[in-house]
Order: C-alpha cells, then structure tokens, then sequence
C-alpha cells in the first residue's frame, strides 16, 4: 500500500519548518537513504533523507511551503507493483499533534531504549542508512540501542533523531503545560502608516528564549576596561607574517575567554535544578548576525585551540551560518558564549544570558580614551568588556576573579602565544 512521507523533526524541539525545495520528482525511482527534499528550520536548511523504498507517486506539499508542521504528509511512494490508481482513497491525514516529533511507526512504537553514549558507534555492525550513522556519530548515539524503522530493520535518520529526542525529553514529561497569560490587543489606529513583517521561526524563537531568560534568570553584570594597545601590536605582527591567516580582535577575545574559563572552571558552568554541572571542556558560542536574526556557533574544545584554528574555524562556521547551512551539532552544546559588537562601534553593552549557559561576555569597540598611568596622564586603546552571569551559576567573585584572568591576557596577548 502506498508509504506516507511525513514532515520530520530535524531536532527535538522543531514543532514547524518550511519545505524548501524537492530534490525529486513524481515519478521518480526512490531507494531508502536518498535525499529527496531540504527542510529549512529556523536555524538551518537540512537534507530530508527516504525512509522506504519505491516510487514518488504524488507529493502534496509544494516547495516553499512555509509553517509546514512536523508529521504532517508532506508526499506519497508508492511501493513496488503499484501506479497512481493506489492513491485513490488512501489516508493522508496528519499524524496527531500530540505524536512524538519523530515516531516510528505503528509496528515499531514500543518506547526506545535510553540513548547511550559512546565513541565508537560509527564502527558498529548493524543496519544503518548513512545519514543515520552520521547523526549518530555527532551526538554520540550507540546505533546498537536504536530500533530500526526502515526497510528490514534498518536504521535511518528519524530513529536516531527520535532517540535523542526521548533522553532529551524524558525528564520534562510529566510536566503539565502553563497556560500563556492572554495579551491584550494593541489598537493600531493610533500609529503611523507602517508596514507588517512577518515573524519568522528564528524570530519567534529568539525571543521566547530570551524573555524566559529575562524573566527566570536573575543576572547580574561585571565590566572591566582592558588595554589592547599589545594585542592590536602583536596581531599587526602576525597577520604581516602570512597571507595563509588573518586573526581578527575578536579571535583574540575568544581564545582569551577560553583560557580564563580554563583556569577559572567554576565559570564554565550550568544550572539545572538538581545540580550544578561544572564543564571539564570549554565549547565557545559565538554570537554571529544573520538575516533575520543571529546564531550561535560553537568552537567546540576552544580552550586547548591556538588563534589559527580559533579563527579558520570560526570564519568556516560564520560563513554556514549566513548561509543557512549549519548542522544541529555546531550550534548545540555551547558552555559559554561570546557576543562582540565592537565592529560596529558600541561602546560597551549588556547581553542577555543564552540558557542553559550561565554566563556571556559582551565585548564592545576598542578606541582611544584617556587614561592615568604612573600618576601621569596618557592615551590608551581601550575596550570594555562586560560579563552577564546567571547568579543561580556563578557568584560575584568567581565572575570577579574570571574577568581578571581575561583582562590580564587581553592586555599580555604573548602569554596567549604560548
């Protein structure tokens, strides 16, 4: 009988995407593991891979198609021996919203087992389509414990998803939803002439996380004024040495941060209501601006990194994300973040706290300000640096003795060299 292709949940939390673009067409052959349309999320567009095998008999989505909720039928296949007269009457209906974002089907819905983590799930010997390995190895999923919904058992891509999904969502479960407070309406009628933009996905999702970060996380602010006179010196001096690199100020704040974050570890930490989890790795966030919002992408173990590779890295990382082309794994998991809007000339600001983290460092311009050295008057490159930190996490002197270890590198930039 003819095979539903349902809109699928490239992450545990994606409720909606929008169906970009089919990659096939009706009519065409479909093996399982072929990529046959691209979702875009509200943080990147992702390959939707086959699950079964046979023929794209109709696809009832068109490319485009913003809002498209996940679960619903997106397109048909049909299966071996089958044409066109197999749709009449078939159920395209909609999985049930409340159905797990990426539920196997009816045969294969026993509860998974807990995802375990481990290293060497790639080498397995069990059936897996490729993507589904690859997913499996960026988040460390032990394919061994994964249930198979493909063809004979094999294992693809909504059966790893669905896996992170169920540890990912397992301790929240039982809780009941609070009701959203009703607000009021705004009368219009009182405005100027305007024009209406509508939200999009990263919009909406930037700002629900950043009200409940405001609203649940006391914050509390540390700024420190750091001379940067050396380090704009010595990144002169680097750069004229090669044109294989090009270290930006701002790969100097990273690797700065890292270093301190190292060697103030109690910084580098999380709440949850259990416990504190303090980070052995530092995994930098990095603000980056794109169209219609911002994102950010981790460096992933930043702290044992040099400048060279903090900064081909993050200009790899910078360039997927405004393109729309980063994957789950290089913008999840951060332990601490860095926003820097020095390039554009602010002084020094404020940053809301990106949850779960416990702190973020608000960089602002270097310029030049008079200052007292010696008991003598004198002019400086100066740049403000202020620490937004979740005071659940981090207390006033570990923020305090975090912020000197960074103001003492930024301004001895050799020290970071080493």
């Amino acid at each position: 009988m003819p095979i539903n292709v349902l809109m699928p949940a490239l992450s545990p939390t994606m409720t909606e995407g929008k169906l970009a673009n089919w990659l096939k067409d009706e009519g065409d052959t479909i093996d399982s593991g072929d990529v046959i349309a691209e979702i875009e999320t509200d943080k990147a567009t992702m390959e939707v891979e086959a699950v079964d095998e046979g023929r794209l008999g109709k696809i009832l989505v068109a490319a485009g198609t913003e809002g498209v909720a996940v679960n619903a039928v997106i397109a048909v296949i049909l299966e071996e021996g089958e044409d066109a007269a197999a749709l009449e009457g078939h159920d395209t209906g909609a999985v049930p919203a409340s159905a797990p974002a990426a539920s196997a089907p009816a045969a294969q819905a026993a509860p998974l087992p807990p995802v375990q983590k481990t290293a060497g799930a790639e080498g397995l010997r069990v059936k897996a389509s490729p993507l589904a390995r690859r997913l499996a190895a960026i988040d460390g999923v032990d394919l061994a414990g994964v249930s198979g919904s493909g063809p004979r058992g094999r294992i693809v891509k909504r059966d790893v998803l669905a896996a992170i999904a169920s540890q990912a969502e397992a301790p929240t479960a039982a809780a009941a939803p609070v009701p959203e407070a009703p607000k009021p309406a705004i009368d219009m009628s009182v405005f100027p002439q305007y024009e209406s933009e509508p939200n999009s996905g990263m919009r909406k999702i930037i700002a629900r996380r950043l009200s409940e970060s405001k609203q649940d996380i006391p914050h509390f602010y540390l700024t420190v004024e750091c001379e940067v006179d050396a380090l704009l010196k010595i990144r002169k001096q680097l750069n004229a040495k090669s044109d294989a690199y090009k270290i930006s100020v701002n790969d100097f704040v990273i690797r700065a941060a890292s270093l301190a974050l190292k060697k103030v570890p109690a910084a580098n930490a999380m709440w949850t209501d259990d416990a504190i989890l303090k980070f052995k790795q530092v995994d930098m966030s990095v603000a980056v601006a794109i169209d219609g919002g911002l994102i950010t992408p981790v460096i992933k173990d930043s702290g044992s990194k040099g400048l060279v590779e903090i900064s081909d890295e993050m200009k790899a990382l910078a360039r997927k994300a405004r393109d729309g082309r980063l994957m789950p794994h290089e913008y999840q998991g951060g332990t601490f973040s860095v926003s820097n809007l020095g390039m554009f000339g602010i002084k020094s600001f404020s940053a809301i706290v990106n949850p779960p983290q416990g702190a973020i460092l608000a960089v602002g311009a270097g310029e030049q300000r008079p200052v007292v050295k010696d008991g003598q008057l004198a002019v400086a490159t100066v740049m403000s640096c202020t620490l937004s930190v979740d005071h659940r996490v981090v207390d006033g002197a570990v923020g305090a003795e975090f912020m000197a270890e960074f103001k003492k590198r930024i301004e001895d930039p050799v020290c970071m060299l080493l």
